[in-house]
């Protein structure tokens, strides 16, 4: 497995969030903390577990949660953004407005 390093990591970001229509996170501590996560998740487990949940031990296991995960697009749509607040809806963002807690799907689910 080839390990990513954090350019490889913003451009995967860039293209998800192109593609689902989408934004990055607009702070930028945040959003580099969070590739540095992604980084370091998919350079240990091999694929792009969400820096903010635990590994539940296989690719299996976390599919659900490997970026962008499966609860993402509710939580957009939901809040405006995503449970790391690494992926923004075009309204969030220019709605100026600041990522707030949000409930974890994943732990309800």
């Amino acid at each position: 497995m080839k390990e990513k390093n954090k350019e490889e990591v913003r451009r995967f970001t860039e293209m998800v969030a192109q593609k689902q229509g989408w934004v990055l996170s607009q702070d930028t501590a945040l959003y580099e903390d969070l590739v540095t996560g992604l980084m370091v998740n998919w350079n240990r487990y091999g694929y792009f577990l969400c820096p903010c949940r635990d590994s539940e031990g296989s690719r299996e296991k976390d599919q659900p949660i490997i970026c962008p995960c499966i609860y993402a697009r509710p939580d957009i749509q939901e809040y405006g953004h995503c449970f790391c607040s690494l992926y923004w809806s075009e309204d969030f963002a220019r709605s100026g407005k600041s990522p707030q807690g949000i409930p974890d799907r994943h732990v309800e689910g």
